[in-house]
């Protein structure tokens, strides 16, 4: 008999679960916000290149999350309906789907400059931002990986070892980083190439890390044993349900994407004080993320004891705890703009002041769709645990692409508002996809679980 929580039992059970993922996702971005202080401090420019190397890496690597992101569910329903079984064989599949697409992936970051000029870019941003990833992208394969081990310990609730492993990342990647950036201790000065070679260093030690704790913590899962064997009915199952999830990741990291890139159109100074604020704002939606991780296994799990009532709940907690976030993040950005920005910038570089004015109003349009982007990501997770992956593919499509790419567009460029239109596009695009993507949840895929739950 399944015994249904309560309001405070679900939020102190999201806590528990939920903490150590905010944290891991807050000190893996603090990874790249390492990079781009150090480069910021660096040079102007490198700082401006990274922004344009990072972001198509990252359009990359998230849309491959997709196959990591759905062993989450999938392993956590299984987990809760006692199939250990199918832990294995979903989470070995989505290795294989993450390495196959790593491959795939890897000539778009070799040969990056003829896409970066395509997209518009100058000869010197093209060029400095192909030398970043030439090196960067190799670091897909480990951190594609890495993201599948997370998914997989986190859906079995063990996510303290997550946690560690990234926070022990951090001062690694500021010591390489700090090392071959800066040419310190007897190491060359490398710059922009420096920080990629960091950053790959770092994937593959958390990568290892995690592999090693797998392995012998679950070991009842047996997860590497027979590795090159394919198990395609579970292969298939994985791509599935994490094709659609990597599309709608596509589709929202390739709205920001669109914007790095209209920013660029308007210059080096535009487009470093665009890639400040994003990391300012991207590192508060890292909270956002985690909880959204942890509806994402605590609604799986509901399904696999087939408890709709827990489901509901426990998604009314987790909704109330990201509004809270969101509300003390608005008044943050409101006040705090110049020190927020002056953090990334050297107080000796000529042109701090000015990325800093053109920096100010694009914090105060991430404040305003803080909101919109908390709820569309919590939304995203809640759907992804009930197994519900493809109409939020479409409703994200249309939100991102239909409507804030074309508006960031218009705003900016044809009505002449430049960087703030650009954002106020940012903001309508999430604003749309929170709406739709909530009544999808709360209007369709809850009702429908309330009738004919689902079973492993």
């Amino acid at each position: 008999m399944t015994t249904t929580l309560s309001f405070r039992q679900h939020v102190r059970a999201i806590l528990v679960l939920g903490l150590p993922l905010v944290g891991s996702h807050v000190a893996q971005f603090g990874i790249s916000l390492i990079d781009a202080v150090m480069l910021g401090w660096y040079d102007v420019e490198a700082l401006a290149a990274q922004v344009l190397g990072s972001t198509l890496f990252f359009v990359l690597f998230i849309m491959g999350s997709g196959f990591a992101w759905a062993v989450m569910p999938m392993v956590a329903e299984a987990e809760a309906a006692g199939n250990h079984t199918q832990v294995r064989r979903f989470a070995r599949m989505s290795m294989w789907i993450s390495l196959l697409f790593g491959v795939a992936v890897m000539p778009l970051m070799i040969w990056s400059e003829p896409v970066l000029l395509l997209l518009g870019q100058t000869p010197l941003m093209s060029a400095l931002g192909a030398e970043y990833l030439v090196i960067a992208g190799w670091g897909v394969f480990p951190a594609l990986m890495v993201m599948v081990l997370k998914s997989y310990l986190a859906a079995q609730e063990r996510t303290r070892i997550v946690l560690w492993v990234t926070l022990g990342a951090m001062p690694v990647n500021a010591v390489i980083n700090y090392a071959l950036i800066f040419g310190k201790w007897g190491a060359p000065e490398l710059g922009i190439a420096g920080a990629a070679i960091a950053s790959v260093a770092v994937q593959m030690m958390s990568f290892v890390l995690l592999a090693i704790y797998a392995a012998v913590a679950t070991a009842q899962h047996q997860l590497f044993q027979r590795f090159w064997r394919p198990d395609w009915e579970a292969f298939g199952k994985v791509f599935r349900l994490g094709w659609p999830i990597g599309i709608t990741n596509l589709a929202e990291v390739g709205l920001f994407a669109a914007a790095s890139t209209m920013m660029g159109w308007l210059g080096e100074i535009p487009l470093a004080a665009h890639g400040i604020a994003l990391q300012i704002a991207s590192l508060t939606f890292m909270v956002h993320l985690g909880l959204s991780n942890a509806a994402t296994v605590r609604a799986g799990r509901a399904m696999g004891r087939a408890d709709i009532a827990g489901l509901r709940r426990g998604a009314q907690a987790v909704l109330l705890m990201s509004l809270c976030v969101a509300v003390v993040t608005i008044g943050v950005f409101l006040l705090l703009p110049e020190p927020l920005m002056g953090l990334f910038l050297s107080p000796a570089d000529p042109q701090r002041a000015e990325v800093i004015r053109l920096g100010v109003p694009l914090l105060a349009a991430a404040a305003v769709f803080q909101l919109a982007d908390a709820a569309q990501v919590m939304a995203l997770g809640l759907l992804r645990g009930v197994q519900d992956t493809r109409i939020p593919m479409v409703i994200a499509a249309v939100a991102y692409w239909g409507i804030g790419v074309p508006v960031s567009y218009g705003l900016g460029f044809v009505l002449g508002w430049q960087g703030p239109g650009v954002w106020i596009g940012l903001a309508l695009g999430l604003c749309v996809a929170a709406v739709l993507l909530m009544a999808r949840f709360w209007g369709q895929s809850l009702p429908r679980l309330a009738v004919r739950p689902p079973s492993v």
